[in-house]
């Protein structure tokens, strides 16, 4: 759908967690742009049926490796992503999961650093827990509960923002952060409990959809595709690099190293995601009601203001569209 971006020159590109859903399609998206990229997962969500494809082009390195262990190679530019994202696997061992967090951005950090590589935090929206602001901008602080089942994820996610804008004040590293908003597309796992997924693979065995809480809980859902446009234009948005008296709170016209949220801003309830993906699935599956989880977030949509002026993007899949992808490459999985 986006055309091959134009680059100065290529680049070596670490991408942590580029086995997963998201980091596959960027690892997808920048070997197309004729980079050299670096594959770094444990596969603890990751698979590597989502990059097998790649194996075998010279310009692609898998390498299986912890980021909570350090390590140290060369790059251009880093991408973090490496962190288990769905409330299943993150509640699984949320121990591992907010030292993924924390021990992999400080890895990460001190690498880049060392290579004086541009580095990126996939953070999200989670930052913003259960928000009293609607919709959410960045210089909302958010209201999350640090003690909760979620916070392994939700305060992990907060404390690797806070090391990536202490190591651009501090050590001039040049730091970025995106806050991803829920993303959604083909390569999302089964059974990964996200709800786009779990709702289509329940339509397409005829079961019932069950809806948490009274689903008027509303969410908003970015298709895959653009999601990684956006995060390669915040990457290759050049600026001045860290400045001692800057103000990094605020993105300013000299550079923008955010964060900046990426996200589809159309809204809709989980009881009419259920709906819609009912009938494009042609599916005869009902809906049941269950008890809505801790801390689950009542409203979620982001303001893109800031990707809108800085990054000139902006959503073009609509959902209607997007569930249709994601629908096909459910159902031409093998059983």
């Amino acid at each position: 759908m986006y055309a091959y971006h134009s680059y100065a020159k290529p680049k070596r590109i670490l991408v942590t967690g580029g086995a997963g859903f998201i980091g596959s399609h960027l690892c997808d998206r920048l070997v197309g742009d004729g980079h050299e990229v670096i594959c770094l997962d444990n596969f603890f969500t990751g698979r590597k049926r989502n990059i097998v494809h790649l194996l075998d082009n010279p310009g692609f390195e898998l390498v299986r490796h912890d980021v909570t262990q350090p390590i140290l190679l060369e790059a251009d530019w880093i991408f973090n992503l490496a962190c288990p994202a769905s409330p299943i696997h993150y509640l699984y061992n949320p121990v591992k999961t907010t030292k993924v967090n924390v021990l992999g951005a400080m890895n990460m950090l001190g690498m880049a650093k060392r290579v004086r590589a541009r580095i990126m935090q996939a953070s999200t929206s989670e930052v913003y827990g259960d928000p009293h602001v609607h919709p959410q901008m960045e210089e909302y602080w958010g209201n999350v509960n640090p003690i909760g089942k979620r916070s392994c994820y939700d305060e992990g996610k907060r404390v690797a923002e806070t090391f990536f804008f202490d190591y651009l004040r501090q050590n001039k590293v040049d730091a970025k952060v995106v806050r991803i908003f829920n993303t959604y597309g083909p390569r999302m796992r089964a059974d990964d409990g996200r709800v786009v997924s779990s709702f289509i693979v329940e339509a397409r065995r005829g079961r019932e959809i069950t809806v948490y809480g009274t689903g008027e809980q509303t969410r908003s859902f970015c298709y895959i595709d653009d999601m990684i446009e956006g995060m390669i234009r915040m990457m290759d948005y050049e600026s001045e690099g860290a400045r001692k008296d800057a103000d990094y709170t605020k993105p300013s016209l000299s550079g923008f190293p955010g964060p900046v949220n990426l996200g589809n801003p159309e809204e809709i309830s989980i009881r009419s995601l259920a709906e819609k993906i009912i009938d494009l699935a042609k599916s005869p599956a009902g809906i049941v009601f269950g008890d809505l989880p801790e801390d689950d977030p009542r409203r979620r949509r982001p303001d893109i203001s800031k990707a809108r002026r800085y990054l000139q993007w902006t959503p073009e899949v609509s959902l209607e569209e997007g569930l249709k992808k994601t629908i096909d490459y459910f159902r031409d999985l093998s059983p």
